[in-house]
């Protein structure tokens, strides 16, 4: 984990001794700390707050996706970088802590979502936190991220033959002629 003060969170030595061989990142912001983690180690990490006994995070809160696109690079050498973070906010009730966990992901394919591209999968956490299965087919719906065995991975907010995903920053904000077909009233003829 990154060597920075006010890392101070109570699960980061957890993780640390858990996890020392793998790469992982830790940054703290305005008393949030977020836990970067590679994509190949996601489930197993997440699955470790949830079931070990000195984390006990018991809430998924919210599964969301952000996109880096024309972002500057993280100026950490070796740092996480992605186009894409997956972004998981999990609670302790027991004890009040909270923790954002993210991975990265890189597209390969220059679709503009169109079509599946095999970078954007991450692993479901859906048999961690049954929870999350309404948050992930949100993210797969706006995002294109898809979600590996999950029980029911389909659109949720638009039609299922809709030929993109509209959170992208690369989607045009005028959209791509899904409205073309409305009348435009503007405030004269109102």
């Amino acid at each position: 984990m990154a060597n920075q003060p006010n890392l101070d969170h109570p699960t980061l030595p957890l993780i640390k001794q858990r996890f020392s061989d793998r790469k992982l990142y830790a940054a703290e912001f305005r008393g949030l700390t977020t836990l970067v983690v590679q994509k190949q180690d996601l489930h197993e990490v997440m699955h470790f707050l949830r079931n070990d006994e000195q984390c006990a995070y018991d809430f998924l809160s919210d599964v969301t996706a952000v996109d880096y696109l024309n972002y500057p690079a993280s100026d950490v050498e070796g740092g996480p970088k992605g186009r894409f973070a997956v972004v998981y906010n999990i609670v302790s009730y027991r004890d009040n802590r909270r923790l954002i966990v993210k991975t990265y992901l890189d597209p390969t394919l220059d679709t503009h979502g169109v079509e599946d591209d095999p970078a954007l999968h991450v692993d479901s956490v859906t048999d961690i936190w049954p929870g999350a299965e309404w948050s992930e087919r949100e993210t797969f719906d706006m995002f294109g991220i898809r979600f590996d065995n999950h029980p029911d991975l389909r659109r949720i907010l638009l039609w299922e033959s809709y030929p993109a995903h509209p959170l992208r920053k690369d989607y045009p904000v005028i959209g791509r002629g899904e409205r073309e077909d409305y009348r435009i009233i503007d405030r004269d003829s109102a």
